[in-house]
């Protein structure tokens, strides 16, 4: 195994931690340790809402506001995380089931884009969708991986 792909590794293994770390403190609706996973300048593009949010402050006012709607337990799960990486930037994509604790949830797709800071691996992408059908114009929450 060459160098790079040792360093890689190392890196791929620290972006799979840090969206674990990021899941739990989505789950405790904790918004600074939330926040504090995506880079400033995070240019994202959620399910609901604006059509995008550019900065960490319109970012951090979205997920203030999502955070809001799950008044009891958040349901926030991650499946078939694949991360790639390539010297300083790096690419995950996986399935996130999300909900307020009270239901089911529903699974939707979910990527992301990231650099390598002095401060470590930060999230400057980040897309959350789901499927739709055409016919009727309604999102597909049903879905199962």
């Amino acid at each position: 195994m060459s160098e790079t792909d040792l360093s890689n590794n190392e890196a791929r293994a620290r972006i799979e931690k840090n969206i674990k770390t990021w899941a739990e403190a989505v789950r405790s609706k904790n918004l600074n340790a939330i926040v504090a996973y995506y880079d400033p300048d995070i240019v994202a593009y959620d399910a609901i809402g604006d059509l995008q949010f550019k900065g960490i402050d319109a970012y951090r006012k979205h997920w203030t506001f999502c955070l809001e709607q799950c008044a009891g337990a958040m349901l926030f799960e991650q499946s078939d995380l694949v991360v790639q990486v390539d010297g300083k930037v790096a690419f995950a994509h996986w399935l996130n089931k999300c909900g307020d604790g009270q239901c089911e949830g529903s699974w939707m797709r979910a990527s992301a884009g990231y650099r390598l800071t002095e401060q470590g691996w930060k999230a400057v992408h980040e897309h959350f969708s789901a499927p739709f059908d055409m016919d009727s114009g309604k999102a597909r929450f049903d879905l199962q991986p």
